[in-house]
């Protein structure tokens, strides 16, 4: 187990020993969830990502809607 202090600012420092584990680089972005209990950070990459997919019902599906609504709004 691993603490940390919050600053002034809101800011933490995450530990080496997890920045290593989780490939964490300086300037990469993280998410931070909420949760009942507490906040989760997890690093914003293609894992995070792929954890999205087959979501939607079918391929194309929303982007075919989106252009049906920019083109009726702009008539």
């Amino acid at each position: 187990m691993h603490t940390a202090k919050v600053s002034k600012k809101g800011q933490i420092v995450i530990p080496a020993t997890i920045r290593k584990k989780l490939g964490l680089k300086k300037g990469m972005k993280v998410v931070v969830i909420e949760n009942a209990t507490g906040v989760f950070v997890q690093p914003l990459d293609r894992k995070y990502f792929d954890q999205f997919a087959g979501i939607l019902p079918k391929k194309g599906r929303a982007v075919d809607a989106l252009l049906r609504d920019r083109q009726r709004d702009s008539n």
